[in-house]
This record gives structure tokens, C-alpha cells and sequence, in this order.
């Protein structure tokens, strides 16, 4: 196994071009001849990037001609791929509250590390994160440790109880890019009604977690054969289908920006295809590990595998892969889940739910790459130029005038996920230990480098 050397930790000297200047104190950065893969302009071929204060001003064969001397640092990115900064509408960074797990600094290396350049943070902090106070202090703790740029979701419900709307436009003015009670579904159906015409007053986007939890009351893994070897109670496909369709039913008038967090279930896809075939305003994302894992994983029992919602059948990674590639599924979400040794090193029913994936997306999904099951363009717009339309974060394009959030990966870098590797905090992932290959090799935000491998 080849040997690699671990990626600087906290404190860091800044990343440095081979002359020994900073890369972000550069006025001009030009990326040479790498792989651009641009979704939004279609473009997949060999290309420089130059980002100039900022900005991308030039992206084609050539475009780095002209551009050399003081003030100009050159990367060569010959046999490596170079895509618009990846955005996450899905991830748990545990501040405040539970900084223990992770906290936003720790988050935010790993997001880089992992080539995002923008995350979303869910609101099931200790406290829930139901008010404006709350939302200005995740994100102005973001803006102090720097790095990837922070979008909090608000709660819809006051403390996440499904009962009490949350001051939505207050939120919206301190910063939150959308609502939900992540982690819990709004089961009031009456409650969801009033959430989404709210919500479609001031544009927000409501990420539902589709859970009837009257279905799922003692389950631990996904309803089917693999629980009942176990002995494990299972969750029903039923339990996440019910909410996605009532919900798609609820927002027929409401017309909000209706999303389905972490999906999951081909039933789900299935109407979510629907659901926009007739026109109506609703979005999906999928993660990583329901595009990989089955619920064949939890034999052995390993906790690293308990995810909400669970690791479904074959069938179901199949419909997630089709659904991914058709565009039904617009989007990748990692629901990056850090949790400490308390929360998952013990018994299945006392462990907590959830892994964290930020730093292992990018390898894992090239997988689906190299098998043909995904097209390269395609997977860079599920991370990049999709989460951006979705949620009207600015980002996901490499043309002219776009902010120079760029990504440098290199795809048969092998390396081994572990203590050493890792940026996160928490070590709650099935592939610890596991080499993998591809990998983040420098992370740019607003044109300067937050991570270089």
C-alpha cells in the first residue's frame, strides 16, 4: 500500500506555490491543463482556469496565455481534474452543543478537505437552532475561522417539536439559507401545510426528513430480511413513501420550494419523478451511502453502519443510481453525522444514527465512475451545479464571472482513511481503515486555497 503524507492539521503554514509564496496571496491564479469539468457549460476536456481577485475571468484551451510574471502563481494540473467547488445542502457540524462531536472549525477543514467550498448546516444543535440569535452566531463563528462559506437551515418548528412555527423571516435576515427539523419530520400534516405557504412567502427552501415515526418507533435498520437474522427491528419503506407523498400533496397549492432530504427509497424516486413530470416545485438529494451500501452492511452489527434513514436493499441503491442519472434526484448531500466513541461504541438500540462523509465522497463516488454507472459530468453537477440552483447559493459554474470556487482532485490518488487522514473531529465511518482512491488535492474559495494535500 503506498505511503502518503497526512494532510496539514489545524495551523498550518498556508499553502504554498513552488517559488514559496502563498498560494492565496497571488493576484492572479491560473490553473494549467487540467480536466475542466463545467456542468453548466457543458464543457469536459482539457482547459486552464484563471482566477483573477477572486473571480474566474478565463476558462478554455489557452486561456492561461498572457498570464505569467509578478503577482501570477501557475498550477499544473496535467492528469487531474479541476471542477467547480463541490457544495453540501446536508451536513452536522454539532455548534453549538455537542462541540465534542465537531464544531463548525473542525467542519469546515473537513469540508474543504473534501473539496467543498460551501455546506449547508442543519439545525439540531443543542439548543435547536429556531431563532435569529442562534443562526448569527453559527454564522459569524464561520466567517471567524474562514475556509468554506457556512449556510445554516433554520428549524421549522420551535425546538424541532413540530408544533410552533419559527420566525422564518428573521432567520432568512440573519443568514439561514433554508428550514428543517433534520433529524425529525414535521408529522402534523396541518403543521406542514402552514410551514410550506409560510416557507413560499419569503422563498425559502423546506428540507423535509420523510419519517412516520408512528412506522419506525424502535426500528434500527431497514424493514426486511437482514433485520429479521439479526434480530433487529426493522423500518419500513412505507414509513419514508407516506411522508414524500403527502407532503408533494400539501405543497400542490403552497408551490414552495419543497425538498426531500437524504432519499432513500425506490417508492420515494418514484414519486418524486412524478411529482415533477406534472410540474411541481420539488427537489431531492440522495447521499453517498445510499448510493453504495446495503442493508447487508449492519451484519456484524456495526454501528458505523446505523444511519437515518437506514441502509435499504439493492433494489433501492439501484433506483438511487437510475434516479441520480435521470435527474429525478438533483442532488449529493453527504448528512455528514459526526459522533464520538460514546454514541456509537456500544450496543446497536443505544447507538446514535449517522456517519460522516465529507472527506470520503469524492473517492467512494468516483467508484461509480469507473464502473459506468454515473457519468463524470454528471457527478460534479450533483455536487456542484444542481446544489447551487437548488439552494441560490452562488456557485457551481466555471465560466467568466464566476466566483473562483475551484476544485483540484486528483482521481488515482490511493490513500487510507484514518486519524492520520482525517480533518473531522469523529471517526464514525464504515470506511476507516479502508485505502481509497481518489482524493482533494488543493480546495480554492474566492480564488484562494483553504486546503492543499
Amino acid at each position: 500500500m503506498p505511503s502518503h503524507d497526512a494532510p496539514p492539521r489545524a495551523g498550518s503554514a498556508p499553502p504554498s506555490d513552488h517559488g514559496g509564496r502563498p498560494v492565496h496571496d497571488a493576484d492572479v491564479l491560473v490553473l494549467r491543463g487540467g480536466r475542466v469539468l463545467d456542468p453548466a457549460s457543458g464543457h469536459d476536456g482539457e482547459a486552464d482556469v484563471v482566477i483573477e481577485r477572486g473571480t474566474i475571468v478565463r476558462m478554455g484551451r489557452g486561456a492561461a496565455e498572457g498570464f505569467e510574471g509578478e503577482g501570477v502563481t501557475s498550477i499544473d494540473c496535467r492528469g487531474r481534474w479541476v471542477a467547480p467547488g463541490f457544495i453540501d445542502l446536508h451536513v452536522h457540524f454539532r455548534e453549538p452543543g455537542q462541540e465534542y462531536k465537531e464544531d463548525i472549525a473542525s467542519g469546515l477543514r473537513a469540508a474543504a478537505a473534501g473539496g467543498f467550498t460551501a455546506v449547508c448546516a442543519m439545525p439540531n444543535t443543542r439548543p435547536v437552532n429556531d431563532n435569529r440569535a442562534i443562526t448569527e452566531l453559527m454564522v459569524a463563528r464561520a466567517r471567524e475561522v474562514g475556509g468554506a462559506r457556512l449556510f445554516p437551515f433554520g428549524a421549522i418548528t420551535l425546538g424541532s417539536k413540530g408544533e410552533q412555527l419559527t420566525e422564518m423571516a428573521d432567520m432568512k435576515d440573519a443568514g439561514a439559507v433554508g428550514v428543517s427539523d433534520d433529524g425529525v419530520c414535521v408529522m402534523n400534516a396541518a403543521v406542514m401545510r402552514r410551514a410550506l405557504e409560510y416557507a413560499a412567502t419569503f422563498d425559502l427552501m423546506v428540507s423535509q426528513h420523510c419519517e412516520d415515526h408512528h412506522l419506525t418507533a424502535g426500528a434500527q435498520m431497514h424493514e426486511g430480511a437482514i433485520a429479521t437474522k439479526l434480530g433487529l427491528r426493522g423500518w419500513p419503506r412505507e414509513a419514508e413513501d407516506i411522508i414524500v407523498a403527502r407532503d408533494v400533496l400539501l405543497n400542490v397549492r403552497a408551490r414552495a420550494r419543497y425538498h426531500v432530504a437524504h432519499l432513500s427509497t425506490k417508492g420515494a424516486a418514484a414519486m418524486v419523478r412524478e411529482a415533477k413530470a406534472r410540474g411541481q416545485r420539488v427537489t431531492a438529494e440522495v447521499t453517498p451511502h445510499h448510493l453504495l451500501l446495503t442493508d447487508h452492511a449492519l451484519l456484524g452489527y456495526p454501528t458505523s453502519c446505523k444511519v437515518t434513514p437506514p441502509l435499504r436493499e439493492a433494489e433501492d441503491v439501484e433506483a438511487m443510481i437510475e434516479a441520480l442519472r435521470d435527474g429525478t434526484l438533483d442532488c449529493i448531500a453527504t448528512d455528514h453525522a459526526p459522533h464520538s466513541p460514546i454514541e456509537k461504541d456500544c450496543e446497536m438500540s443505544a447507538a446514535s444514527p449517522g456517519m460522516i462523509g465529507l472527506e470520503t465522497t469524492i473517492p467512494l463516488l468516483l467508484g461509480l465512475v469507473r464502473e459506468g454507472k454515473l457519468g463524470a459530468l454528471r457527478l460534479i453537477e450533483a455536487l456542484s451545479t444542481s446544489p447551487a440552483r437548488i439552494s441560490g447559493i452562488e456557485g457551481g459554474r466555471l465560466g467568466p464571472g464566476a466566483r473562483g470556487d475551484v476544485v483540484v482532485l486528483d482521481p488515482d490518488l490511493r490513500w487510507t482513511v484514518g486519524r492520520d487522514t482525517l480533518q473531522s473531529k469523529s471517526l464514525n465511518s464504515p470506511w476507516l481503515g479502508h485505502e481509497l482512491t481518489g482524493a482533494c488535492m488543493t480546495t480554492f474559495v474566492a480564488g484562494k486555497a483553504v486546503w492543499e494535500r
